[in-house]
């Protein structure tokens, strides 16, 4: 390649957002493998549950936001985070339930919170966020605020009563907000084809008047897309949309699940459609990646990590006395 074809490249606009995907999926990615291995070290505590798989929903969804729109999170929520921008050496000493915590310690894994970012909370109820992102929601309409919720759940939440209460409120008052079902096929273990007598969830949504359509949630350039055009509709005033991310986690639903009710042919044959794996081949076609190009994302990405954990487990845990703070409100009744 001549050094002006070079120069082209490097600065081609397109080239420099796909490899701002690649770097927020790698990130995710590689973050979840590490504190895989902190938690089988016991150096991580609690639940854990890994979204390795489902990188493409979040940094696709997520690249299409502005800085006053807000998140609701599912408690697989450590990719939503840091899609977001919730500094790493938070997310990561919120794992070590350290003060310096984005939760201050308190949420670990399932709760990560960050008000600078709009990450409004990881829940661990099953659904438990679909009405708060409605409440969020309703709040910028009556202020008239140009903010969009985008709220993520699992189809394991479909079947929850808030799902539908939801979906119909949202319609009804024509809110501001985005609804990404991350349908990666389970429901802890239990599959949708014996949790859902319909499974076409994108369908299901369209019932309540929701604009809805079905995304490969493997392919991030499918998932920015599709969100991008949802997220344009909702500022013009479309109100609510649905999009069914059709995705697959190839871990277990959480550290301490033995996987038994999935077969591992099923799980090969999944992770041959790696969004990672699809965007490098993708970006390698057009000439936009090269092998020096990804070795130092990987390189960079890692040494995040490594500073992270060292900032985690240097971190101060929160005193006894101040157990209690938190619980009732400190503000004055006057």
């Amino acid at each position: 390649m001549s050094a002006a074809r070079r120069a082209r490249v490097a600065d081609d606009p397109v080239r420099k957002h796909r490899l701002e995907l690649l770097r927020t999926m790698v990130t995710i990615r590689r973050f979840e493998e590490r504190c895989a291995e902190l938690y089988s070290a016991t150096r991580i505590r609690g639940f854990l549950h890994l979204y390795v798989g489902e990188e493409a929903v979040a940094t696709g969804v997520l690249a299409t936001l502005g800085s006053d729109d807000k998140v609701v999170s599912t408690y697989r929520e450590h990719g939503h985070a840091l899609a977001r921008g919730v500094p790493m050496d938070a997310v990561m000493a919120e794992m070590f339930g350290r003060q310096s915590g984005c939760s201050r310690g308190r949420g670990g894994s399932m709760h990560l919170f960050h008000k600078p970012s709009g990450l409004v909370g990881g829940n661990a109820i099953v659904g438990g966020g679909i009405p708060l992102a409605v409440g969020l929601a309703l709040a910028d309409k009556l202020r008239g605020r140009d903010g969009v919720t985008v709220c993520f759940f699992g189809d394991g939440a479909a079947a929850e009563g808030e799902f539908h209460e939801s979906l119909n409120l949202a319609a009804l008052w024509h809110l501001p907000v985005l609804f990404c079902c991350e349908n990666n096929r389970y429901a802890m273990g239990t599959a949708i084809t014996t949790e859902h007598a319909r499974t076409d969830l994108a369908l299901r949504a369209a019932s309540y008047g929701l604009v809805a359509a079905p995304v490969d949630g493997m392919d991030v350039l499918a998932v920015e897309e599709a969100a991008r055009r949802a997220v344009a509709g909702i500022r013009a005033g479309g109100g609510p949309h649905f999009l069914e991310l059709d995705t697959y986690r190839f871990r277990a639903h959480s550290m301490y699940d033995p996987d038994r009710y999935r077969d591992k042919a099923e799980i090969s044959s999944w992770k041959e459609h790696d969004p990672i794996g699809a965007l490098v081949a993708t970006m390698e076609a057009a000439g936009q990646l090269t092998e020096k190009d990804l070795e130092a994302i990987r390189a960079e990405v890692d040494q995040q990590i490594d500073r992270a954990v060292e900032v985690a487990e240097a971190g101060p845990l929160e005193p006894v006395e101040d157990l209690t703070r938190f619980v009732y409100s400190e503000r004055s009744a006057t």
